[in-house]
C-alpha cells in the first residue's frame, strides 16, 4: 500500500506549492533594485609639471570641476566618461635654480578635457548595502584635451601659439612645427568613494596625465635667437622677439640661439585632485 504523501492529489498540491515558491522567487529577483550607473559632478584644483615646474611642486594649484557619467559592469568595474575645466599655470618666480629664475618665463592656459576611464574597485562595492558601502578604486584610461598658453607683456594679454616663440615655422628652423592646441594623454589615478545613501555616492580622487605635448607652457627645446624674429618695420622689437626672451629684466638677456630653453625629452604632465559627488540611477531587473 502505498504511503499518503504519494497519493497523487497530494503530489500536484506539492507541486503547485513548489512553482508556486519558485515563481514568488523569481518575481522577488527580478524587483531587486541594481544599480546601473551614476551622474556626478567633481570640484578640486590643478597643478601643471613641466620644463618651467621640472620639481614637480603643488604650489600652483588652481581650480578645476567636470561633470562625468559612469556605467557599472559589475560591483567591481565601471566605465566612465569624464569632461572637466581647469586652469594651469607655472612662472620661473617660484623656482630656486638661478638659471630657470633668470629665464623669467611664464604662462597660464585654460584646459578643457575629455576622459574615457575604466575604473576598478579593490573591494566589492554595492550601494545601499551597509556590508559594501566604501572601496579604494584604481582609475586609468586616455583623454583628448584643448589648451592655447598666454603670458602678459605690459599689462596685456597675449596667446603664445601664436607668436612661435622658439621658431617653430621659420627657414631658420623648419624641423620645428606650430604646435597645435588640442593634444591627447594617458590618465592613471587612485580614488576612494563611499556610499551615503541609496541614491548618493561621494568621493576622493587623484588623478596624474602624462601628456602627449611639450607645449602645455610654451617651452620645450631652445632659444632660436634674434634673426628668427625681425624687427618692426618702425624697429622696433616684436612682439615675439620679447616674448621669447624675457632675461633682460635681470640684467644681460642669456637667450642667445641654440642655448637651452626647455628639455624637449620630457613631455609636460598635469595632476587633479578632486572631490566628486553623484547621484545614482537603478533597475529593477534582475541581477541574477
Amino acid at each position: 500500500m502505498l504511503k499518503p504523501f504519494l497519493y497523487p492529489g497530494k503530489i500536484v498540491l506539492s507541486l503547485l506549492l513548489v512553482a508556486g515558491s519558485l515563481v514568488a522567487n523569481k518575481a522577488m529577483a527580478q524587483n531587486e533594485v541594481e544599480y546601473v550607473g551614476e551622474l556626478g559632478i567633481s570640484v578640486g584644483a590643478a597643478q601643471y609639471f613641466g620644463d618651467l615646474n621640472p620639481r614637480g611642486a603643488l604650489n600652483t594649484l588652481k581650480p578645476a570641476i567636470g561633470i562625468y557619467y559612469r556605467k557599472y559592469m559589475n560591483d567591481y568595474v565601471g566605465v566612465r566618461a569624464h569632461g572637466r575645466f581647469m586652469q594651469l599655470g607655472y612662472s620661473d618666480v617660484y623656482n630656486t635654480n638661478e638659471f630657470q629664475r633668470r629665464r623669467n618665463l611664464s604662462f597660464n592656459t585654460n584646459l578643457w578635457e575629455l576622459a574615457l576611464q575604466g575604473d576598478f574597485n579593490f573591494f566589492r562595492f554595492e550601494p545601499g548595502s551597509l556590508n559594501y558601502r566604501f572601496s579604494p578604486y584604481l582609475t586609468g584610461g586616455a583623454s583628448a584635451f584643448y589648451f592655447n598658453p598666454y603670458t602678459y607683456l605690459n599689462g596685456q594679454k597675449i596667446y603664445l601659439q601664436p607668436m612661435r616663440t622658439e621658431g617653430q615655422g621659420t627657414a631658420l628652423y623648419p624641423e620645428r612645427k606650430p604646435y597645435g592646441p588640442v593634444s591627447f594623454a594617458f590618465l592613471l589615478g587612485v580614488g576612494f568613494k563611499y556610499n551615503i545613501s541609496r541614491k548618493v555616492n561621494i568621493g576622493l580622487e587623484g588623478l596624474y596625465r602624462f601628456t602627449r605635448t611639450d607645449y602645455l607652457d610654451d617651452v620645450s627645446t631652445t632659444y632660436a635667437g634674434q634673426a628668427a624674429f625681425p624687427p618692426l618695420s618702425n624697429g622696433q622689437p616684436s612682439v615675439a622677439y620679447q616674448l621669447q626672451d624675457r632675461s633682460g629684466v635681470w640684467g644681460t638677456p642669456i637667450g642667445v640661439k641654440d642655448r637651452q630653453r626647455g628639455n624637449s625629452r620630457d613631455k609636460d604632465q598635469y595632476i587633479t585632485i578632486e572631490l566628486t559627488l553623484s547621484i545614482l540611477f537603478t533597475s529593477y531587473n534582475c541581477k541574477f
